[in-house]
């Protein structure tokens, strides 16, 4: 089980670095957004497996926190591109 645990992890490392290439070559706003996104997706899941691997469940409740900001800050990019009219 902790062999399955760890090269999850690492896939989701791997997914990290590669939204993290994407937030930095992006070709627009849009795109750097979904890259965010991903990263906070990522982060979460990243956040998950760890509270499993050390067994803090503290680390439960900070993932569910990213999570919400990355919610809140989808809803705040998609506002703000609405009223500026671009990509």
């Amino acid at each position: 089980m902790l062999e399955l645990l760890s090269v999850s992890l690492g896939g989701l490392m791997l997914s990290l670095f590669l939204g993290l290439l994407r937030v930095i070559r992006g070709p627009g706003a849009g795109d750097r957004m979904l890259a965010m996104l991903l990263i906070g997706t990522t982060g979460v899941g990243l956040l998950l497996l760890l509270s499993v691997l050390l067994e803090q469940q503290a680390l439960i409740d900070v993932a569910l926190v990213l999570a919400l900001l990355a919610a809140v800050a989808a809803a705040a990019f998609t506002g703000q591109q609405r009223t500026a009219g671009d990509d």
